[in-house]
């Protein structure tokens, strides 16, 4: 009894040293556990050579596998790395109506650099994705959370066509503004173009306001070519305007500059009222000008949030890096604004770029180069058909760019700070992609416009210089004569309808003056019996049939555009004037020619009375055929007043001669007896070159009422 006595005290002895034994193991586990905790934290591993090293904020497309696995990195107290600790990856957060989203591993244990990491399939549906990172094995209330995003699975169509239909708005909002603006100015425009003087500073002003107005320094350049191709101008005089196109056009820039996006929508709906629920002319005009404006800046947004996916694209990333190349720069830029042959839109691309934080400054420079050089491929396809002073102006053009590019292209880094100096600073915190979006768009407006103001200041003393050089690079021809072209008529003018009549109201004086020389010219063989001016005469009734088609075509082709009455009543009156002259030409080279050619193979001779009556008279016809012109171009209703009291005093002029002349006859003056109907045809026919004449000054004063 007492040995079982001492054996249950044994075991009880026993058991309770092994409960003490394994209470402090667990008590020295617990201990150290606790202790890890504390001696171990989590944070997102870095990479020099990986960008987004960690797999945080990365962006995938839907339903496929994250480009990056998501990786933590585990140190001690002493920031060493840690191996053999398992992490716990949970999804935190996903999309409403997503059950695809997948952790691979959901628990991984750290290398010997100190790093585990999951990857993650992402769901079906678009939007951001959460998770959670935590000791696996330690209590801790450590955690990390990664964010990744899914874009739509179809994100690259959304994209092309986002880039496509937002440039279209963006290039239709440009083109109505400047249809706008053109109506509106038209007249102003009209007059400026009209006097134009050598005086270099003037010209550059003219150029200014020219491409402000048509929003293009290649529109501008193209009427140079011309103007200088109908000669019009001269090819030195366009110097001045060719710079003062390329300060106009850095206007454009800087009004894209503005972030207006917001209120586009606003200005779409003003300027579609003032458009279309007014009838006064300059109203709709800046209704539709500023209709114009919002349709760009809508254009604008549409393009900006369809490339926002390609924020977190790398290859396009590393092709932007890229562009910091100079010389590949140029040439993008080049490229670029030469398909769509405006500088002021491929800028405008260029902001949209800039506010998505996709370009810095010294990649953006060589682009704004490229395209300064790339707008003036549009005039030298324009002068391709011109003759060779045409052909200098779009040289000079060309020129005066590459002249500048390389003048900036050597100092790109220090022109870069410069802009950074003088342009506004963000509120953002520096260097991120918010901070870039908002600086930028106005960098690169400034860099623009100080690249064209710098080129026109170093150009200007020396445009004599320049242009010797360029005629010696591109001299005229002597023998060059351009036959049977119109010289004013611009296709590219017609929906701007105050300009095109001005164009065909140029032409119009040109036939007026062919018309002019045809009625100078006839009275030759009359006099003198001269047979060669046959020729020449012909020539300009054929110039001026010529001219009469182009003209009617032209003009027919702006009244089928949205014009007002006014217009309509300007292109009636040039119609009415085209056939006027006409009509002078056709009694030239139908009548009054084959009575030249009778009278020259005759033997016969006007009386010195009966020459001297027809002398004086034909110098009246040229008088009044010349007030015509004068009316016509001056729209001077005094003189047009004038012109139809003289129309008067010629005909009772005229009816006075011819009984002078039968008086003549019955006296039976043998050479005016052998002259005779010569004599009385000449000048009927001078008589009714003086009724078409004073018609012009008529419809004049009848549509001025």
């Amino acid at each position: 009894m007492k040995v079982f006595s001492y054996l249950t005290l044994l075991f009880l002895l026993l058991g309770f040293q092994i409960a003490l034994s394994a209470s402090a193991t667990d008590t020295v586990k617990m201990a150290k556990v606790d202790s890890l905790s504390h001696q171990y934290h989590l944070i997102k591993p870095v990479s020099e050579k990986v960008p987004n090293f960690s797999g945080d904020k990365q962006t995938q497309t839907a339903r496929l596998t994250a480009e990056k696995p998501l990786r933590v990195l585990v140190l001690d107290e002493q920031n060493n790395p840690v191996e053999g600790v398992c992490i716990q990856f949970k999804p935190l957060f996903v999309p409403e109506k997503d059950q695809k989203f997948t952790v691979v591993d959901t628990v991984s244990c750290t290398d010997s650099s100190g790093i585990a990491e999951t990857k993650i399939i992402l769901g079906s549906v678009e939007g951001e994705y959460q998770v959670a990172a935590r000791f696996s094995n330690i209590p801790s209330d450590e955690i990390l959370i990664y964010r990744v995003f899914a874009r739509k699975s179809n994100w690259v169509f959304l994209l092309v066509a986002g880039l496509i239909g937002g440039l279209g708005l963006f290039l239709l909002g440009m083109s109505m503004m400047s249809d706008g603006m053109q109506n509106a100015a038209g007249d102003k425009m009209r007059a400026i173009l009209s006097q134009l003087t050598n005086n270099r500073f003037i010209a550059i002003g003219v150029g200014s306001f020219i491409t402000m107005i048509v929003q293009s320094s290649s529109a501008t350049t193209v009427m140079l070519v011309s103007f200088v191709q109908s000669k019009l101008m001269k090819f030195r005089q366009t110097i001045g305007v060719i710079l003062g196109a390329g300060i106009g056009t850095t206007i454009t820039a800087q009004l894209i500059a503005f972030k207006l996006t917001d209120y586009s929508l606003l200005m779409i709906g003003v300027g579609f009222i003032l458009n279309s629920f007014f009838k006064h002319g300059l109203i709709k005009n800046i209704g539709k000008t500023i209709l114009g404006f919002g349709i760009l800046f809508f254009g604008m947004y549409i393009m900006s949030e369809s490339m926002s996916p390609l924020r977190s694209f790398t290859p396009f990333l590393e092709l932007l890096i890229n562009l910091e190349n100079p010389l590949l720069g140029i040439l993008v830029g080049i490229l670029f604004t030469a398909l769509i042959q405006s500088s002021a839109a491929f800028i405008g691309i260029m902001i949209i770029f800039a506010t998505q934080g996709f370009l810095t400054l010294e990649a953006s420079i060589p682009l704004l180069l490229g395209a300064n050089i790339g707008t003036a491929v549009t005039a030298i396809l324009a002068s391709l058909k011109t003759n060779r002073e045409a052909k200098q102006v779009a040289l000079a053009h060309t020129l005066f760019k590459v002249f500048g590019v390389l003048v900036f292209l050597f100092w790109i880094p220090q022109f870069a700070e410069l802009i950074r100096i003088v342009s506004p600073k963000s509120f953002e915190a520096s260097g991120s992609l918010n901070s870039i979006g908002d600086v930028m768009p106005r960098q690169i407006a400034n860099a623009h416009t100080f690249f064209n103001i710098v080129l026109t200041i170093l150009v200007l003393p020396f445009t004599n210089q320049f242009a010797i050089l360029i005629e010696k690079l591109l001299p005229l021809k002597p023998d060059e004569k351009p036959v049977f072209k119109t010289h004013y008529l611009d296709q590219s003018m017609l929906k701007s309808s105050s300009l095109a009549l001005n164009l065909a109201k140029q032409e119009v004086i040109r036939m007026g003056r062919l018309t002019q020389d045809m009625t100078s010219d006839i009275i030759i063989p009359f006099l003198i019996k001269g047979k060669g001016i046959f020729e020449n005469i012909r020539k300009n009734e054929e110039e001026v049939n010529f001219l009469r088609d182009e003209v009617n075509n032209y003009i027919l082709k702006i009244t089928r555009e949205n014009i007002n009455e006014d217009r309509i009543n300007e292109a009636f009156q040039l119609l009415y004037t085209v056939k006027e002259f006409e009509q002078i030409a056709d009694i030239i080279s139908t009548n009054l020619i084959p009575k030249a050619e009778f009278w020259c193979s005759k033997e016969y001779e006007f009386s010195p009375a009966g020459k001297k009556e027809i002398v004086d008279y034909h110098t009246r016809t040229l008088k009044q055929l010349s007030r015509a012109i004068e009316v016509f171009a001056d729209v001077n209703l005094e003189k047009a007043q004038a012109m139809k009291q003289k129309y008067k005093q010629y005909r009772n002029m005229e009816f006075d001669l011819e009984k002078q002349h039968f008086e003549r006859l019955r006296e039976d003056v043998g050479q005016s007896v052998d002259s005779s109907k010569t004599h009385v045809e000449l000048m009927t026919n001078l008589r009714a070159i003086n009724g078409h004449a004073t018609n012009i000054a008529r419809i004049l004063l009848k549509w001025s009422k």
